[in-house]
């Protein structure tokens, strides 16, 4: 869910601290005159600008979005005009990895395989909009990254010098997750630190991932890299500080509670009423697990490890980058950077939506992630 970005100095970044707890569920609309009667109707239409690698992008003054290809309203008309068709069943199970517990969830016996992954704070959760949207045609996977969700959380000072919660780590998880439960190769669907964990992980055995679809991916700026020289003593300072000292579980107490959570949720939600109850439960509780303070705070402390322009040359698959544009936590003037490397084929523009598009805009998303699967999947015979 959080990002690890910041443009500043600020160390508190990873969750964009100080909030302000009063921004909460406020409820917004996209609308579009009438062009019968001229009043003021919702829109029903969702758009979206799709930018090809090397096209120059279109002028939002002169060029109209394009709509999303093969994309309706329908989920959203079927709540209010129809009976929804039941769902599949999304099943819970627990894969035990190198002798820990990982929690993941499946859905869907045909189609093309998905493995699912989520963001910093986040766990397969944040992914309940779209796996049984996706598992129509699709194997679909959603992982509790080890350390997040309902996953073991090793405590990091076990391992003592070497750093055990990084992306080589996750990547290692995701690459035997498909050898080991998907049984296939599988395209990786990403949120935020999850596209780094994804990029990794194709780099790492590119003969498992088939493609890699990327949502608002961390830019990482407190990256050890991307700070100045005169910051990064200060930085290391501040790390030592909230990894040895009380300040450390106090600052994760002040940030699990619904309160603090619902606040940080409404910063990267442009629409604030998807903001629900249920959300805010499905983020916290799993933080409230033994060992999560000791993750939180060995996360909130790493600044190196790769970056996402290092990782794209290197990849072999080809890469979708949605992004959108309403993110306070990654800014797509610095995304759109992205679709530049010859592995990005598409970079799309999400309008009027926040960090975590996949649970905010689901009616974006799956499409996109239905389209770009179709493009790339060749046939196979596998099922679970």
């Amino acid at each position: 869910m959080a990002s690890t970005s910041s443009p500043t100095l600020h160390l508190s970044t990873e969750l964009k601290f100080p909030f302000d707890p009063s921004h909460r569920r406020r409820r917004k609309s996209t609308f579009a005159p009438s062009l019968s009667s001229g009043k003021t109707v919702r829109s029903r239409e969702p758009i979206a600008v799709r930018y090809r690698r090397h096209a120059s992008p279109p002028s939002s003054s002169t060029v109209p979005n394009a709509v999303l290809k093969g994309h309706t309203t329908q989920d959203r008309v079927q709540g209010d005009e129809a009976p929804c068709p039941p769902q599949l069943e999304v099943q819970s199970r627990v894969w035990n990895w190198r002798g820990y517990s990982i929690r993941y969830q499946c859905c869907g016996d045909s189609g093309p395989a998905l493995v699912l992954i989520h963001g910093f704070g986040a766990n397969s959760d944040h992914w309940r909009k779209n796996i049984p949207v996706l598992a129509k045609s699709h194997r679909v996977y959603a992982i509790d990254l080890i350390g997040y969700g309902y996953s073991d959380k090793p405590n990091p000072r076990d391992f003592g010098d070497d750093l055990f919660y990084t992306f080589e780590t996750w990547a290692t998880q995701i690459n035997d997750f498909s050898v080991q439960v998907v049984k296939d190769k599988a395209f990786f669907i990403c949120n935020s630190i999850g596209g780094v964990v994804g990029l990794q992980a194709a780099v790492m055995q590119p003969e498992i991932c088939r493609g890699i679809v990327i949502l608002n991916i961390s830019l990482r700026m407190l990256h050890i890299k991307k700070q100045p020289w005169y910051g990064r003593p200060l930085i290391r300072s501040f790390q030592n500080l909230l990894r040895n000292t009380m300040l450390g579980k106090f600052f994760f107490n002040s940030v699990a509670t619904p309160e603090s959570v619902e606040g940080i949720l409404c910063q990267c939600y442009h629409d604030t009423s998807q903001v629900t109850d249920e959300l805010v439960q499905k983020i916290l509780q799993p933080g409230l697990e033994p060992g999560a303070v000791d993750v939180f705070l060995e996360f909130i402390c790493y600044s190196g490890g790769p970056l996402p322009e290092e990782l794209l040359p290197l990849v072999k698959c080809p890469v979708l980058i949605a992004w959108g544009d309403k993110d306070p936590w990654e800014p797509i003037e610095l995304g759109r950077a992205f679709r530049n490397f010859d592995s990005v084929e598409d970079f799309v523009v999400l309008p009027d939506v926040g960090h975590c598009p996949q649970d905010e805009a689901p009616h974006l998303v799956n499409p996109l992630v239905e389209s770009f699967v179709a493009r790339h999947a060749a046939p196979s015979t596998a099922s679970t």
